[in-house]
């Protein structure tokens, strides 16, 4: 079985800078993510045990969204439904419209590079000397991911993911919704978590030896060499945490579902059946609370997907080249992602929690790191905010020239998800314009 990949951070030092190259540096004061990870009685984002926590969903569509046919003409909460917004019309009320955001500097080595930074904001993307930094849902996961099974699901219908490590280094994204039900809900036979407990042990013996290894060639090097090896044992350290983490969970029974084992859809062109599957997955993880930070990558193919009304390659419809046939055929397919999207805003909807639905306690990110496919521009993107607590209700327009950065975006999700910080990657400013909590 491949594993759902995940990471995790020890308890905060007092003295502990976050620290992500290009994202942040911030002295912290003392916070709650500071107590023990397990038996806190106040989780990192302040919320108190009998609460709903605050959980973070970004879901991008790689080839891009016909803005005509979902910008309204006119901003505020007054706006007409576009041809795309008619299928959230029930969601009017705990949706938000933005355009004129981007990322500065997104001319990569090819038109699709901006995929590798929507989520982290890095510049020239897949050109020499590049390297990415860590995307804002791992920068949550870091603090909140403490508290529940997986402080992350990378999720995709491709393999790629949204989501990168604190390295730069790019998370697989699981694409098979039959292994996330099974690593959410099936518990393994005594032998087969005793043998998972087993190998976590063998792995901190194993990281034991490096370490007290690494201690002796420590007193011998010079003081550069000393700080380089003082980044080394952090990562050790981090490790060892993540293997100790394991181990509680190991030992834990999983949530009960009365939801049935689905059966993953091997037609790739399937495409809006695949979303359907997996906008399900991500229901039932948010709801048991076996994870609160998740990325959805729904990348598009060259092949013709299996929508009524779809004849031609879906990657060439979206260079269009303004097309009028090509643009209708595209707007077949997009429509009928934003009804997926649409039935997955009910679904959470439906799900109450301590009084509210889970969407009300989930935000909520939909949209594409290309505002123009045809043309593979990365400005002026395409992005919905559904649920978290925010005012909803209206569409805000941003410079559709001179672009706010997106990042700024970035810092409001991680401080509503109870993380102190006031900048990340390219970001000018703490919170935009039209993204306000209630």
């Amino acid at each position: 079985m491949k594993r759902i990949y995940f990471s995790s951070t020890k308890p905060l030092n007092r003295r502990h800078l976050l620290r992500g190259t290009g994202a942040v540096a911030l002295s912290l004061p003392f916070l709650d993510a500071m107590l023990p990870c397990f038996g806190s009685r106040l989780l990192a984002d302040g919320t108190k045990a009998d609460e709903s926590p605050h959980r973070f969903l970004a879901t991008c569509t790689t080839l891009g969204l016909h803005t005509p046919a979902l910008f309204p003409e006119k901003v505020g909460s007054d706006y007409e439904l576009t041809p795309y917004l008619k299928t959230l019309k029930e969601h009017r009320d705990q949706l938000t419209i933005l355009s004129g955001l981007s990322h500065p500097e997104q001319q990569g080595n090819n038109g699709h590079a901006s995929e590798l930074t929507w989520l982290t904001s890095a510049q020239r993307p897949g050109l020499a000397g590049f390297k990415n930094t860590i995307s804002i849902d791992q920068l949550i996961a870091e603090q909140v991911g403490i508290h529940t099974r997986f402080p992350y699901l990378a999720l995709s219908t491709s393999g790629r993911s949204m989501s990168w490590n604190a390295n730069g280094v790019e998370i697989p994204g699981e694409t098979r919704p039959s292994e996330i039900f099974k690593a959410l809900f099936i518990d393994g036979t005594k032998n087969q978590i005793a043998d998972e407990v087993r190998g976590l042990q063998r792995g901190l013996s194993i990281l034991d030896t490096v370490q007290g290894e690494a201690k002796k060639l420590n007193q011998k090097l010079g003081k550069r060499d000393q700080e380089k090896l003082d980044e080394y044992f952090s990562a050790i350290r981090d490790l060892e945490f993540r293997f100790k983490q394991s181990s509680n969970w190991a030992t834990k029974p999983k949530p009960k579902t009365d939801a049935k084992p689905p059966k993953d859809i091997a037609e790739k062109t399937d495409a809006i059946a695949r979303q359907n599957l997996m906008y399900d997955m991500i229901v039932l993880a948010l709801q048991s609370d076996s994870t609160r930070t998740i990325t959805f990558q729904i990348s598009g193919m060259n092949a013709v997907p299996k929508i009524p009304g779809v004849q031609n390659d879906w990657h060439n419809l979206s260079h269009h080249g303004k097309d009028p046939a090509k643009i209708d055929e595209l707007k077949i397919i997009e429509k009928a992602e934003f009804e997926a999207f649409n039935r997955f805003l009910s679904n959470l909807r439906n799900v109450t929690e301590k009084g509210k639905s889970l969407l009300d306690h989930t935000t909520v990110m939909f949209g594409s790191n290309l505002g123009n496919a045809s043309s593979h521009s990365a400005r002026n993107l395409p992005i919905l905010i559904a649920g978290g607590g925010f005012k909803h209700g209206a569409y805000a327009a941003h410079d559709a020239k001179d672009n706010t950065p997106m990042a700024n975006m970035f810092v409001t999700f991680a401080q509503q998800m109870g993380i102190e910080i006031d900048t990340f990657g390219s970001s000018t400013a703490a919170g935009i314009r039209g993204l306000e909590l209630v």
